[in-house]
């Protein structure tokens, strides 16, 4: 199905359920209009096709089953929605007291959607903001040291809705999350800093953070306990523990000690893993670092019971 399929699809739906309106050739805003919380999300089509159910809005899945409202600013390219008819849009609402009609709202987005939640999160002041690896800016004379995505550098980021830490400043509270160890994604997280801002580090969840919590399960949880005013820093630890039991994460936590040389470590995790999952690779990875411990003169611990054989690895 081409993006003018389905955006007619979605627009059918849109008009059925709430409202659905173009801003201009590569945005449109749906509106799922039920209760008296309302999800904002901004999302990208590439994203809501490839990843999500029935290739819906991922706040369309969070909000319709709890009787939630739900605006979704689609966006068809990768814009950092910076277009003066978003600009109107959101004007428009504020001047229709459009958020006040709402006991409780929540802005969420990841990335390029990140910026856009916490940018436009001023149009309903009290407000709580989720944003992943947003952008604080994209302005070179700010963020000149960010060489991603050099074809912004032309696009105003210092105009209306425009630079997102400033925008952000009457949030209710506002969580940014993001992995330490992506240099560029932690120096625009560092803009945020704020009283009211709490930053969730993610360590070795990579450069698409929003993907590995979906995959994990996890962000559905995440944005239905924001919408539901429960979430904070000790949920999202207790819902990150499910992070022990995603490949993906441990793989890259074991390729990281493997290049940091430290092998006693190494062999520590295999054995965590293999006590949980059924994981031939580590099995593989924990005689290696065995053998290399033995030859080195160095033990590990005792274990109750060796994790017994398995078959392959998921």
């Amino acid at each position: 199905m081409p993006d003018s399929a389905w955006f007619t699809r979605l627009a059918a739906i849109g008009e059925k359920l709430g409202r659905f309106e173009w801003l201009g050739p590569d945005h449109a805003a749906f509106l799922l209009a039920q209760g008296p919380t309302l999800l904002v999300t901004f999302e990208k089509v590439a994203e809501i096709r490839q990843r999500q159910p029935g290739q819906l809005p991922l706040g369309y899945h969070v909000a319709r089953g709890r009787g939630w409202s739900h605006l979704c600013l689609v966006a068809a390219t990768d814009s950092w929605f910076r277009d003066p008819q978003i600009y109107a849009y959101f004007d428009r609402l504020v001047d229709d007291a459009f958020f006040d009609g709402f006991d409780r709202v929540v802005f969420y987005g990841a990335g390029m959607c990140g910026y856009a939640a916490a940018a436009y999160s001023v149009a309903a002041p009290g407000a709580t903001v989720i944003a992943i690896q947003p952008q604080a800016t994209l302005d070179p004379s700010v963020a000149g040291w960010d060489p991603r995505w050099p074809e912004m550098r032309r696009t105003s980021f210092t105009d209306r809705y425009g630079y997102a830490p400033d925008m952000i400043e009457g949030a209710a509270a506002a969580f940014i999350l993001y992995d330490p160890e992506q240099n560029l994604d932690a120096m625009h997280a560092a803009l945020f800093t704020r009283p009211f801002v709490t930053k969730l580090p993610c360590r070795n969840l990579g450069r698409d953070i929003s993907g590995a919590l979906d995959a994990m399960r996890v962000l559905p949880s995440i944005l239905a306990a924001a919408c539901s005013d429960a979430f904070d820093a000790a949920l999202f630890w207790t819902f990150y523990r499910i992070r022990r039991n995603y490949r993906p994460y441990l793989q890259t936590l074991l390729a990281r000690l493997e290049e940091d040389g430290r092998p006693f470590l190494a062999a520590l995790l295999c054995r965590n893993v293999l006590s949980r999952l059924d994981a031939p690779r580590f099995r593989a990875k924990l005689d290696e670092y065995e053998n290399l411990l033995a030859m080195s003169g160095v033990e590990l611990p005792p274990m109750a019971h060796r994790p017994a054989a398995a078959g392959k690895d998921r």
